[in-house]
């Protein structure tokens, strides 16, 4: 048996700095559970520009396409702000994204009890929050023909097109109602079938899967904009919510400050089964490059370690160990270590990246 493959792909700002965090409980994994992994490295986003001049080389491309599943740390950053757009590093996981055919993306948004005072929301609303995201990630506004700015009389304009064909809903919808049977069997799709053509075919499928193969899943429909307010109303009432690109962006923003900081939350973008069985996948924290604190070590390495714990619940198949994962990082929370972007309490001093992943490891051995 071969070991299963990871590429990891730093990227930029902060992503390098988290990234080094999750290698180490990657080295746990192998040297405490005989869980191994053969892992290569390679360049994304504006660190691919500076040394290819494109924000993804088509080897590294190709090494996405071939490895078990891909680990991604940030891209972007304001030295590239004057590129063109066709170059700009967020280019880069576009086409990752686009290319291996990752149309399910999971945002998970968990609470953890020891940092319920830090949401903006009452402690009452955010305590045990528990919900799942699922955006479709690879069709609507953000992929749709024509696009571009064009001149129209005296003046330009600008055209994106929202678009998704059937098979396209239902792919994802398939995807939430699976997820859904794994949890409390709820599922909530959000679109503006009231305004937009393309909404009332994504109600119009989604109910269609619903009715002929999961019957045992309790589906709801809601707008947009009113799920948006009910996510800050009472997030609590929402188990998995599957909704399109555009709207699957803004919400899931929406949902991770109802945890405290984007610091905390994770990702997977899955698509199809590869020969092995496993889906095409790539993990990343929700988070951005942030090049302000970038070097400083300053960054919350969490949501890149929780976004490998993804990976071994998805890609993986190791759910316990995943869970181990988990609640370590809650049991480092619960004993007060804190980042900077998690401070709150007064006198209590912020560890630094690498302390917070190696306490992050020191949990894991004590839950040996």
């Amino acid at each position: 048996m071969t070991n299963p493959s990871l590429l990891i792909l730093p990227g930029d700002g902060i992503g390098p700095e988290v990234m080094t965090e999750v290698v180490k409980v990657i080295d746990w994994y192998g040297a405490k559970r005989g869980l191994s992994f053969d892992v290569s490295e390679d360049l994304v986003g504006g660190a691919a520009y500076d040394k290819h001049g494109a924000p993804l080389h088509d080897d590294t491309m190709a090494k996405a396409q071939g490895v078990d599943a891909v680990l991604l740390g940030a891209v972007g950053g304001p030295k590239y702000d004057d590129l063109d757009f066709s170059v700009k590093p967020e280019r880069g996981l576009l086409r990752l994204r686009k290319e291996m055919d990752l149309f399910a993306n999971l945002r998970p948004a968990q609470c953890f009890d020891a940092l319920a005072d830090f949401s903006s929301l009452k402690r009452d609303v955010v305590a045990g929050l528990d919900i799942m995201i699922v955006r479709e990630l690879t069709s609507g506004v953000y992929f749709g023909e024509p696009r571009g700015i064009f001149e129209e009389g005296n003046e330009r304009i600008g055209i994106n097109t929202q678009r998704y064909t059937e098979s396209e809903i239902d792919r994802v919808a398939r995807a939430a109602f699976e997820l859904a049977r794994k949890r409390d069997g709820k599922v909530c799709s959000m679109e503006k079938a009231n305004v937009m053509e393309s909404g009332i075919l994504w109600r119009e499928v989604v109910q269609k899967v619903r009715d002929e193969d999961y019957p045992d899943i309790e589906l709801s429909h809601m707008y947009a904009d009113a799920g948006a307010m009910q996510l800050t109303r009472w997030p609590k009432q929402f188990d998995v919510i599957v909704t399109d690109n555009l709207f699957g962006d803004l919400l899931s923003d929406i949902a991770a400050m109802l945890t405290g900081s984007l610091g905390m939350l994770p990702s997977a973008s899955l698509g199809a089964p590869m020969e092995n069985g496993r889906p095409k996948a790539l993990y990343e924290p929700v988070h951005g490059s942030a090049p302000d604190i970038a070097g400083q070590g300053k960054a919350n390495p969490i949501a890149c370690i929780l976004s490998f714990a993804m990976a071994l619940r998805y890609s993986f198949d190791q759910g316990d160990e995943a869970t181990r994962l988990e609640k370590a990082v809650e049991r480092v929370l619960a004993d007060g270590k804190r980042t900077a972007d998690l401070l709150g309490e007064e006198g209590v001093q912020p560890v630094s990246t690498s302390e917070m992943g190696d306490a992050i490891v020191a949990a894991l051995d004590a839950s040996l």
